[in-house]
């Protein structure tokens, strides 16, 4: 089976955050992770900040991934919407301390918005796995 490979193209940036393109071969299960706001079982947003918001949302996003028999390294796509006016380093800083740093960084698009669906809400994380069918 073919493994997932991690692009970057000489003519583009590099940076150790995220890749430029992920190609899928035939052979994996994708995952697809709805937005993930900061938010506890209940729905109540867990903090004012943008730190605590982002240490819960991924927080729900890796009980996604427990529920898809994934795993960090399985993510190849994030998507950030984050709330005009929030800090992007404190969001960030958060990000790296739950997340980490990972071999194969995914790609990654990120964009403010004036507001999410969650009132009270300042980042929202979707996310997308590819899982390798034999580890499924």
């Amino acid at each position: 089976m073919d493994t997932v490979s991690y692009l970057n193209p000489p003519e583009l940036h590099v940076n150790p955050a995220f890749t430029q393109a992920v190609r899928i071969p035939a052979g994996h299960d994708l995952v697809v992770i709805g937005g993930q706001n900061g938010v506890d079982k209940s729905g109540r947003v867990v903090s004012d900040d943008i730190a605590g918001q982002t240490r819960q949302a991924l927080h729900n996003l890796q009980a996604c991934l427990r529920a898809a028999d994934a795993r960090a390294e399985h993510i190849v796509r994030w998507s950030l919407l984050i709330k005009d006016g929030a800090s992007l380093q404190e969001g960030f800083g958060a990000f790296m301390e739950v997340w980490g740093e990972q071999p194969n960084p995914p790609a990654i698009t990120a964009a403010m918005v004036s507001g999410l669906g969650v009132p009270g809400a300042l980042i929202e994380i979707e996310a997308l796995a590819a899982v390798p069918s034999s580890d499924a």
